[in-house]
């Protein structure tokens, strides 16, 4: 995916807010929080979406009152070239709202990037609208980019919610700001990582075994690889893992984007690219069905005002 200036920061929710704010920071570019619960915006820019008397708005509530602000959000990325959405698909607002800012931006002829965390496999209730929104906001996006922290705490299950939460949005937070000197796949890709450790080949071995919760081998067509450490990172081991990456998927397919930190632990960042059926398709039971055999797949789900007396649970 080619990024195209000037671009535009999306945070949709209180943990896509956060993210793309702190992104704006690292990249210098514009940004704006779009969410229902007032405490996620902080800037007269951002647009609160209005879910009336409602205590606990369902997510398709939110969808339903976001749909009469779809001016606004228009308005906003009108004068930009390339948006780049932040959305916590395990939140209300993020599964709500994301799909139709994705849609906007697509019909504006934007460039878009998504970033699509996941829920925890325990979030039972959360699955199948996480599963819904990522396959409208993939339909909707030149690239996206998924962040499983289900997948980091299989892979680690001595780590705290809160840890995972941390590891992953520094993760993201480093794709973003290596985004002008790497290029990311016009595809569903996913993004794995590990904890901060002393060797960088430990690092790697965790960062697959995270990939491997998401994705079978097979499916993984090719692989962005960032690599943060220290300044003192030998050029013998950054050949090793990249050796050892090409062994493992196709060397011919395998991308290799570079960057060192100060300090003296490391980390490595990966986001592959994905074909075929995924974890994410299983949170969906009828995502299996294409969309060509879909009747009503243009405008996504939402509670709507019919004027009839019909109770309704929100």
């Amino acid at each position: 995916m080619d990024f195209v200036q000037p671009v535009l920061l999306v945070g949709i929710g209180g943990a896509g807010s956060k993210m793309a704010a702190n992104a704006a920071d690292l990249i210098g570019a514009d940004s704006i929080a779009i969410s229902h619960d007032s405490n996620d915006l902080s800037s007269h820019h951002d647009i609160k979406i209005h879910a009336e008397s409602y205590v606990n708005p369902s997510a398709y509530l939110i969808r339903a009152q976001a749909q009469k602000s779809m001016d606004r959000i228009r308005d906003k990325i009108a004068n930009y070239s390339t948006v780049i959405i932040f959305a916590n698909l395990a939140g209300k607002s993020g599964c709500a709202i994301s799909p139709l800012v994705a849609m906007a931006a697509k019909e504006e002829r934007k460039r878009v990037l998504s970033f699509g965390i996941m829920p925890f496999r325990f979030e039972k209730e959360k699955l199948f609208l996480s599963g819904v929104s990522l396959k409208r906001l993939r339909a909707s996006s030149d690239s996206t980019i998924v962040v499983d922290n289900d997948a980091l705490l299989e892979a680690n299950p001595d780590l705290t919610m809160n840890k995972c939460y941390d590891i992953t949005n520094h993760a993201v937070m480093y794709v973003v700001n290596s985004l002008s000197a790497s290029s990311i796949s016009d595809n569903l890709n996913v993004l794995s990582t590990s904890k901060n450790e002393q060797d960088i080949e430990t690092s790697l071995r965790e960062s697959i075994k995270m990939l491997y919760e998401d994705a079978p081998p097979n499916t993984i067509k090719k692989t962005m690889l960032y690599v943060f450490g220290s300044d003192n990172v030998s050029v013998g081991k950054i050949n090793a893992i990249t050796s050892t990456i090409s062994g493992i998927f196709n060397e011919n397919n395998t991308g290799v984007s570079l960057a060192t930190t100060q300090g003296d632990k490391s980390q490595v960042v990966m986001v592959s690219s994905v074909e075929g059926t995924l974890k994410f398709d299983a949170y969906d039971p009828l995502g299996m069905i294409p969309q060509e055999n879909t009747l009503d797949w243009d405008e996504p789900e939402s509670s709507i005002k019919t004027g009839i007396e019909l109770y309704q649970l929100e």
